[in-house]
């Protein structure tokens, strides 16, 4: 057994390490490094959904109800992937209204209501408080579990100060306060927590995985083992999908928990406010899913393990997952296992607590101090100094309430099923949100309605039963129901008995609120502030560039009230550089006159409303300006306005892109057409150049010939060079009719089947004696023993020849011809150690009339036709031909495909069009 001293020491050391990375990270930050700016932290941050009822309370789920625990996981899993629909909007709409807390969303939506902000701060921390009781009760049960080896202490017969949850959820409370309001924006991201809790995520994750394969794999031989042994003991029911309406509670504790995902308190905290960027939705679409899965996977094996393992009734499921190292004697495993149940249970207390501290002030405290001239006028220099110490000592409060209905109530029920009742309470502001940001009809009365009788058939159909069995409300009520009448019990309204009690209690409290949010909002008239956010809310991904000059302000504003509002807030210093931002932002000058305009009006508020919440920040800006009432026609004719204005300038960028595509595309076409008619005179100049030499050659040679007397060793020599200059002349036509065939389709291949190997070395043969007259080492590589292609022979030879002739004119000292296979292709590839081609002229060098400007003649070697010709035979062969550097040497590649009957076969005449993609 470990000493308590020990246990106590690494609990606070575990705490003094979260402070640790908390500073270090807000230390990073001001340096200008986030560090939880990153996908896969911000995944890891959302696991704070698996608390200590994850942790613990699953496995007691496991116990009595087998496989249906599973089902609070498989909603999150299955809801993930619409995250980039759903959790994005939100995300977009709580940025660009700098919204800090989900009362403060649904208050803002519908027309910035106090009323409608208050009833749901209210009702979070009602619904809230229980959950967060059970994680102090998990981590003060496991504690004194670790501390005395016992598993059924009566904790709840300490006085509070001698039990140590008191201490721990104080220690807590000073943690929360340190790095949960430090800046008295609550929209500003706390780095410090965000990356404490994505640490305790991984350090929950990894003790839970550790203790799961101890008891799987140590103290029973693998999962086969367990449930051959826990069905010999009669628990076959917990492993298998079983029960007349297992599908029905199922189907209900999968939407409940898509809801809870989405909108329980520390959810929205760090998957909306603490979002740094709406793309790091990509990767918690899958990554979130997967730790779920992870976390999960020894959960039934545990349970299973412990129900084999202990007697029955002698420990409390609960604990299983600590209570089996200990019987095993494995105090140093019981130790990690307490730690991370510790990490599960405090992430979820600081995040939920920061989040309600955050409404309490802005939506409850604030508009109290706000709307009473008196307490205004004396506190209105000390606002921001209030607003820091109302969510301190909010954050203290919270803590303590929680620490107190632990010590009344939770002990009397299990983890699960208080988490169960804590979800149905914050699903009731889904049909308030859903509908609030896919439906512009959506009406306040609506949604205050709508919250309102569902909470009170939640604390009904839900509290109640718990309230009965702690002993606070006579059992009468549970026997008979309300006033004595059957159909209204608790359980079992209208004689519907057929569901678990929580499946109950969430099916007629959130039917009856979409009913009448649904059928009130059709019926209600909107104001035109509510109408105007009911259109950004729906319509945010058109506004959101825009905000403030779409959202409509009628009135008169003194720009010196302003100003000083916001001093009292932000200070003078930030005052200066947000006004500073707005006027770079929108091209307008501040100070130039006494009145601000509408858009910095609505700047100032939305500023405000990161920090003292939407509700407050528009008593703050009322106090200080004259707004007139603007008529519904008015709000439509703007919104119609500004939306014509939008497509019309999105229309005129369209054009203007489509113009400036045009202008390049034209420009390039241009530039090309130019390069031909360069390259065209430069090849009309150089084949008159070409033709002309052997023309004039064979006239002055004709003439000596006319000499009767020249000798006949003469005659025969110039009839030789006049032969040979016909053959040049010959030579240089057939290219040019060549070319000509290739471009107009017309030419046509001699196919035969061809030993590719003899045929090289037949070309080769042919340069040999050149290569030998120029002092050049050639070398010959074919990787191949014998190769059949449908080829036309003297075509391929007349490429060969030219890459090959081609390098001998800038080789120095070497070439190599290289010839290989690879995927279904010949290659063949010709080096050489000249100067190369240029960068800039490689994707010109197979264009016809082109020669390359770095030969060392007077005059271009040849017509500049010989490599256009070999890049028209081997894309009609179906291949493709290129140059590249490689190791210094210049290479001259062609592909042919070996499957060449189907290339050639479906070879059409637009061949200049295909296959003309060069290395």
């Amino acid at each position: 057994m470990l000493s308590n001293g020990l246990i106590i020491s690494f609990t606070f050391g575990y705490l003094a390490l979260l402070f640790a990375i908390a500073w270090y990270s807000e230390r990073s930050a001001s340096r200008g490094k986030k560090l939880s700016s990153n996908p896969y932290i911000y995944a890891l941050s959302l696991a704070v959904y698996c608390t200590a009822w994850t942790y613990y309370g699953s496995v007691g789920r496991a116990a009595t109800n087998g496989m249906e625990f599973l089902a609070i996981y498989i909603g999150p899993s299955l809801v993930a992937p619409l995250w980039w629909v759903v959790m994005r909007k939100i995300i977009r709409i709580s940025k660009v209204q700098h919204i800090s807390s989900i009362a403060d969303f649904i208050s803002s939506r519908y027309g910035k209501n106090i009323t409608l902000g208050g009833v749901v701060t209210v009702f979070c921390l009602v619904g809230i408080l229980p959950y967060t009781s059970i994680q102090i009760k998990a981590v003060a049960n496991s504690f004194d579990i670790l501390q005395y080896s016992e598993f059924n202490q009566n904790l709840i017969s300490y006085p509070f100060y001698q039990d140590t949850a008191f201490y721990l959820a104080m220690g807590l409370a000073l943690f929360t306060v340190l790095f949960g309001t430090r800046n008295i924006e609550a929209t500003a991201q706390h780095e410090g927590m965000v990356m404490a809790v994505a640490f305790e995520s991984v350090f929950k994750l990894v003790a839970f995985l550790t203790v799961g394969v101890f008891v799987t794999y140590f103290v029973y031989d693998g999962f086969a083992d367990i449930f051959t042994k826990a069905s010999s003991r009669g628990l076959d029911h917990l492993f298998v999908f079983h029960g007349e309406h297992a599908v029905s509670e199922w189907f209900w504790m999968s939407v409940l928990s898509m809801m809870a995902v989405l909108f329980l308190p520390r959810q929205f905290q760090m998957g909306v406010i603490e979002n740094n960027d709406e793309k790091h939705l990509d990767k918690a679409m899958w990554l979130f899913p997967a730790y779920l899965l992870l976390i999960n996977v020894f959960v039934l094996p545990i349970a299973l393990g412990g129900l084999v393992h202990f007697p029955v009734g002698t420990v409390d499921a609960d604990t299983f997952v600590l209570a089996l190292p200990i019987a095993f004697n494995q105090d140093w495993l019981a130790l990690l296992v307490y730690l991370g149940g510790f990490s599960a249970a405090t992430s979820m207390i600081i995040v939920s607590t920061i989040a309600l501290s955050n409404m309490v002030s802005n939506n409850l405290i604030m508009p109290i101090l706000l709307v009473n001239d008196n307490l205004k006028i004396k506190y209105q220099h000390k606002l921001s100094k209030i607003v820091l110490r109302i969510r301190r000592v909010s954050i203290f409060v919270i803590i303590l309430l929680a620490y107190v209905y632990y010590k009344e109530i939770s002990t009397r029920f299990s983890l699960v099923s208080i988490g169960l009742i804590s979800f149905v309470a914050i699903a009731q502001f889904t049909p308030a949100i859903i509908g609030g940001i896919f439906w512009k009809k959506g009406a306040r009365l609506g949604a205050l309605f709508g919250i309102i009788v569902g909470f009170v058939l939640w604390f009904y159909t839900l509290v109640i039963p718990t309230m009965v069995t702690a002993g606070y409300v006579a059992p009468g009520i549970l026997e008979n129901g309300l006033f004595g009448i059957s159909g209204l019990k608790p359980t079992a309204l209208f004689g519907f008995q057929e569901m678990s009690y929580v499946t109950h209690g969430l099916f007629f409290s959130l039917s009856v609120n979409v009913i009448l949010y649904v059928v009130i909002s059709f019926f209600s008239t909107q104001t035109s502030k509510e109408h105007n956010q009911a259109v950004v809310f729906v319509d945010i991904f058109k506004y959101s560039t825009s905000l403030d000059s779409s959202i409509i302000w009628k009135g008169q504003a003194y720009l010196p009230d302003l100003k000083a509002l916001l001093h009292n807030f932000l200070g003078e210093e930030k005052t200066q550089e947000v006004l500073k931002d707005f006027s770079i932002r929108t091209g307008r000058t501040i100070g130039t006159k006494n009145y601000a305009d509408p858009e910095l009006v609505n700047y100032s508020e939305r500023l405000l409303t990161g920090i003292i919440g939407s509700a407050s920040a528009r008593i703050m800006v009322g106090s200080v300006v004259e707004e007139e009432e603007i008529s519904m026609a008015e709000v439509l004719g703007i919104l119609r306005e500004t939306q014509e204005l939008k497509s019309l300038n999105l229309a005129l960028k369209q054009k203007s892109k489509e113009l400036r595509k045009a202008s390049d595309k034209l420009q390039k076409m241009n530039e090309k057409l130019r390069l031909n008619d360069m390259l065209k005179d430069e090849f009309i100049s150089t084949v008159t150049h070409e033709m002309k030499t052997p023309i004039t050659s064979i006239r002055a040679f004709s003439e000596i010939l006319l000499d009767d007397d020249l000798p006949e060793a003469d005659k025969k020599r110039f009839l030789d060079i006049i032969i040979q200059e016909t053959n040049r002349m010959t030579r240089l036509i057939d290219q040019v009719l060549d070319l000509e065939r290739f471009d107009s389709g017309r030419q046509e291949l001699n196919l035969e089947k061809t030993d590719i190997r003899i045929l090289i070395l037949q070309t080769v043969e042919s340069m040999i004696q050149i290569f030998k007259e120029k002092n050049i080492d050639f070398n010959l590589e074919i990787g191949y023993d014998e190769l059949q292609l449908l080829v036309d022979e003297d075509r391929i030879k007349q490429v060969i020849l030219n890459l090959l002739s081609n390098a001998s004119k800038f080789a120095g000292k070497k070439i190599v011809l290289k010839t290989y296979l690879k995927d279904y292709d010949l290659y063949l590839q010709v080096f050489d150690d000249g100067k190369g081609v240029p960068e800039e002229e490689a994707p010109y060098i197979f264009e016809k009339f082109f020669q390359a400007k770095n030969q060392t003649s007077k005059k271009p070697l040849g017509s500049g036709l010989g490599l256009a010709i070999s890049k028209k035979i081997i894309e009609y062969h179906g291949g493709k031909i290129g140059v590249f550097t490689k190791s210094g040497m210049t290479c001259f590649e062609f592909i042919l495909p070996l499957q060449l009957e189907h290339h050639l076969l479906t070879h059409s005449n637009n061949a200049d069009e295909q296959n003309t993609d060069s290395r």
